[in-house]
C-alpha cells in the first residue's frame, strides 16, 4: 500500500466534519501529486498535539516561520507509509521527545487553512500523540521555542485551530 493509498483510506474511514472530509477526497482525486510540498494546488500535511494527560497539559512550538504556537506538524516525506507514520516523525523531530505513543483512533481532526504562495492550501490531517510526564523535549531547526502550556492557557496563546484540536483530543481520552 502507497501513502496516497493509505491517505485515502484514513480519509474515508474518519468520523465527522464530512464536508471537509470530502474536501480532502476530491482534492487528492484531481491532484495524484497532492500529498506532496510540489503541489502548489495544495498538498496534504500530518500535525499531531504532544499531549501529557497526566498533567493537563500540552507541548506547543512556536513555528519559526509563521510565528505562532502551534501543534508539532508538516510535510509527509516518501519515507512516511502512513499518515500516522508521518506525524508522528514530524512530532518526534519537532518537538525532541522520545517514546510518543498515537491515541489510538486515527486522526483526531481535519483542519483546511490558506498558506502563503507559492501553495495555497494545507489539507492537515490531525493527530495527537501522548507524552511520558518526564519526557524531555528540544527545540528543532523548524522552532523559535517550545514550551508546555496547561490545557486552560491553550486558547490565550494558540489560534482557534489549536483550540479545537485540543478539545476534540481530550474528548478522545
Amino acid at each position: 500500500m502507497t501513502l496516497y493509498d493509505d491517505a485515502v483510506l484514513v480519509l474515508k474511514g474518519t468520523e465527522g466534519q464530512d464536508g471537509l472530509r470530502q474536501a480532502y477526497l476530491d482534492h487528492l482525486e484531481a491532484h495524484p501529486d497532492g500529498l506532496w510540498k510540489a503541489c502548489t494546488a495544495g498538498h496534504v500535511t500530518a500535525s499531531a498535539l504532544v499531549i501529557d494527560p497526566e498533567r493537563g497539559r500540552v507541548l506547543l512550538t512556536l513555528h519559526r516561520k509563521l510565528r505562532m504556537w502551534l501543534q508539532m506538524g508538516g510535510h509527509c516525506e516518501p519515507g512516511d507509509a502512513t499518515l500516522e507514520a508521518a506525524a508522528l516523525r514530524e512530532a518526534t523531530e519537532e518537538s525532541g521527545v522520545t517514546g510518543l505513543t498515537l491515541l489510538p483512533g486515527g486522526p483526531v481532526r481535519l483542519d483546511r487553512h490558506p498558506i502563503p504562495p507559492p501553495c495555497h492550501w494545507h489539507f492537515d490531517v490531525q493527530y495527537a500523540v501522548v507524552a511520558r510526564p518526564d519526557s524531555v523535549h528540544a527545540i528543532s531547526d523548524e522552532s523559535l521555542d517550545l514550551r508546555w502550556f496547561p490545557y486552560a492557557e491553550v486558547p490565550q496563546v494558540a489560534d482557534d485551530s489549536v483550540v479545537r484540536l485540543l478539545e476534540a483530543t481530550r474528548a478522545r481520552l
